[in-house]
């Protein structure tokens, strides 16, 4: 499991901070986060399971993709 301790340091919230903390992690442990993510966002919003062939809304998100062959 990651190293566990507490801060009250802002410098430990900034973005590189964080992503410095998930790159830290295992594989497994990024996958248990990512579960525990989304069993909140279920919880909070059952739908979401529902859900197929999501499409972007426009404005909101970059969607890239590459070209296909």
């Amino acid at each position: 499991m990651a190293n566990l301790s507490i801060s009250h340091d802002w410098q430990d919230e900034t973005l590189e901070a964080k992503a410095r903390w998930f790159q830290s992690l295992s594989p497994p442990e990024r996958l248990d986060i990512f579960f525990s993510l989304m069993d909140v966002m279920l919880e909070i919003n059952p739908a979401l399971a529902e859900s197929k062939d999501a499409q972007p809304v426009p404005g909101r998100v970059l969607v890239l993709e590459l070209p296909r062959r």
